[in-house]
């Protein structure tokens, strides 16, 4: 599902590579935990693997096909289609309402769109079902996402990457906002929507107490160190 070879990307000030991998590979519907210290580059790979990022050496290819071989809207189209993601920051249009945030990938994708209606009928009936499972109460879901808190958002972001059942679901803290109980409910809901669709899920937390939860676990400090041992000797 996911493979990376030999990849490097600096940022322009950097004077040493943030992300410097030999070789990854994650299989499909595999779930990995991917951790480590702050500056490490984890939202940076998460960057790289969704093709929002181009490295400037090696690669990474998803279902077969590499990032580089994309230029502009055909990699767009390939990432609303294959790639759902929840953002550190969440990303939400500030001035739409909850079910219509939720409902952007199925607006960008056709191909989202036909498995939501697969799935539930029709994409806003997908979305609810969703909006549901993640525990955000319907007097919120016609609301404009700027009126959320902290945790509304983030549940909010979750339904978006979820929505369509993407092959990859790639999510950035997504559990930082919320409480020990949320945080275990909104876990069970992440994992159990992406197994029930095959999705592969690669998850960055600081949070190690969830990493039992997932198949694969990587210290993405350890690699990056390896790597860069490896182009120095």
């Amino acid at each position: 599902m996911i493979d990376i070879q030999a990849l490097r990307f600096r940022w322009a000030r950097s004077r040493a590579d943030t992300v410097a991998i030999e070789q990854l590979s994650v299989a499909a519907g595999r779930t990995l935990f991917l951790h480590g210290p702050s500056g490490s580059g984890k939202s940076t790979l998460l960057g790289l693997l969704a093709g929002v990022l181009v490295p400037q050496q090696g690669g990474v290819t998803l279902l077969g096909t590499p990032w580089a071989s994309l230029k502009g809207a055909r990699r767009d189209a390939f990432r609303a289609d294959h790639v759902g993601y929840v953002f550190q920051q969440f990303n939400l249009l500030p001035y739409l309402g909850v079910l219509d945030n939720v409902l952007l990938p199925c607006r960008f994708s056709p191909t989202r769109q036909r498995r939501a209606t697969a799935a539930e009928g029709n994409p806003e009936a997908a979305a609810r079902h969703l909006l549901r499972q993640v525990g955000l109460r319907e007097s919120l879901w016609h609301r404009p996402a700027a009126e959320l808190s902290v945790g509304q958002q983030q549940r909010v972001a979750a339904a978006r990457a979820l929505i369509g059942q993407p092959e990859i679901v790639i999510a950035d803290e997504p559990t930082s906002a919320l409480d020990a109980g949320l945080r275990d409910d909104f876990m069970d809901v992440l994992l159990g929507q992406c197994r029930a669709s095959g999705s592969t899920l690669v998850f960055v937390s600081h949070d190690e107490r969830l990493a039992p939860r997932f198949d694969d676990r990587i210290a993405l400090g350890e690699i990056n160190r390896a790597a860069q041992a490896e182009v120095s000797a």
